[in-house]
């Protein structure tokens, strides 16, 4: 039993009314005896005890639609109430077992209404209980009171902490899309904020270039170096962006985990141990953290999430584990080369000297673990935008400084971008 989430410990299949209408069988006996005929007029109880199973049918059917509050269902309820007193009073104490059954209507019918189901209870207790003395000894009446207040009771209280578990799962789930919906527009807004004034100021000044052009060219040479040194801040900031630099420090990003997780209902276990992390590396790790978080809210339908963050003076150890459905649930890698899912993550750990590997968490969930070398991470990462930005064939950065050469970028457009940057830097030196 999982004590840290309570609805986990509840069935997701609530009983349907398939399971109460076999319950019909409680009055078989008085069945079989108006089949014998011994009942006085057997026709006229045969006609009482069909009426009685039909119209408790019927309360059952439309117990479990969404129109159970309808005059028609409260209808049938007062027909088979009063079946159910003119059997009983009409024929005895055997046949107050209707009243266990009318009860169960009652519950099914009138649940919801919590004055009006006890108030319903009570007096249909009280009645099977009367009837039942009026033939029989006290203990009988005790005990069939008593059997009818619970079987109301029990059937109301059930079936609604089913209903209330259901709409309490589905808001989890779309707190989880909402939180989800609201990181996109997040980034969406800082992307905008990144891109829209550079892109007006690249647009104004090319305007300025196409114009002065032609009467003074020194001038159009000062506009375009204005256009090259926007357009590398702005590839520098996306960079940032991109690779989560901007995104603060690890311990920054754990908490948003734990946010996101207990807004989405999932029970978050974090831990971070270990001597301080270079600035490189917890952006790195924080990109596992959120990519890795986001999947387990998404995908995996899990109740748990363990993330545990092992530092040692030349290591660094991610671990992101769930109770969930395990690798089957889990996101497919995206096809573009250094993209940002699962596989973009795993290319630019391997480009700084570590590893992320997935799979599955014992008998069920999933499991991801990221391992860094915290000294190979500062060297291949670099300050100047090696890894985070690509660097062109040449070995230079798209932002003119030296970088790692060969170092793949955080996407394939932004390599590509770099490459054409440092072609562009050696076409002007050559001009």
């Amino acid at each position: 039993m999982d004590m840290s989430d309570p609805l986990a410990n509840v069935p997701n299949k609530a009983p349907t009314k398939w399971a109460f209408l076999p319950w019909l069988f409680i009055i078989s006996g008085n069945a079989i005896d108006v089949a014998k005929g011994k009942p006085p007029l057997p026709w006229l109880a045969a006609a009482g005890l069909l009426v009685f199973a039909a119209c408790y049918a019927g309360t059952i059917a439309l117990g479990f639609d969404e129109r159970r509050h309808s005059h028609l269902a409260r209808a049938l309820l007062i027909v088979e109430t009063a079946a159910a007193y003119a059997l009983s009073i009409g024929y005895g104490s055997e046949w107050t077992r209707c009243f266990l059954l009318l009860s169960i209507s009652a519950g099914i019918t009138l649940r919801g209404t919590e004055r009006a189901l006890a108030l319903t209870m009570i007096i249909f207790s009280g009645s099977a209980g009367f009837i039942t003395g009026m033939f029989g000894d006290g203990g009988d009446a005790a005990l069939m009171g008593y059997g009818t207040l619970l079987s109301g009771v029990v059937v109301a209280m059930v079936l609604t902490l089913f209903e209330t578990v259901a709409k309490l799962r589905d808001t989890r789930e779309e707190l989880a899309r909402g939180a989800v919906e609201q990181e996109r527009l997040r980034f969406s807004r800082d992307l905008h904020d990144l891109l829209g004034h550079t892109m007006s100021v690249i647009v104004v000044k090319a305007e300025a270039v196409r114009r002065l052009a032609p009467r003074d060219l020194d001038a159009a040479l000062g506009q375009a170096a204005d256009i090259e040194a926007v357009g590398r801040q702005a590839l520098t900031e996306i960079r940032e962006a991109v690779s989560g630099y901007r995104e603060g420090s690890l311990t920054t990003e754990l908490d948003r985990a734990r946010s996101l997780l207990d807004s989405s209902g999932v029970d978050a276990r974090i831990a971070q141990s270990g001597p301080p992390l270079p600035p490189q590396t917890e952006a790195l790790l924080g990109w596992v953290v959120r990519e890795g978080v986001t999947n387990v809210v998404r995908h995996s339908g899990a109740t748990t999430c363990t993330v545990e963050v092992r530092g040692e003076p030349d290591r660094v150890h991610l671990e992101i584990t769930d109770d969930g459905r395990g690798p089957a649930a889990a996101p497919a890698a995206p096809d573009a080369v250094g993209g940002n899912g699962l596989k973009g993550l795993t290319e630019r750990l391997a480009a700084a000297g570590g590893s992320l590997t997935t799979g599955s968490a014992g008998r069920r969930g999933f499991r991801l673990v990221a391992e860094l070398p915290v000294d190979a991470t500062g060297e291949a990462d670099g300050t100047t935008g090696g890894t985070a930005g690509g660097a062109a064939a040449d070995g230079t950065a798209a932002d003119g400084l030296p970088g790692a050469a060969g170092t793949r970028g955080t996407t394939g457009t932004t390599g590509t971008t770099a490459k054409m940057a440092g072609e562009t830097n050696k076409e002007a030196r050559t001009a």
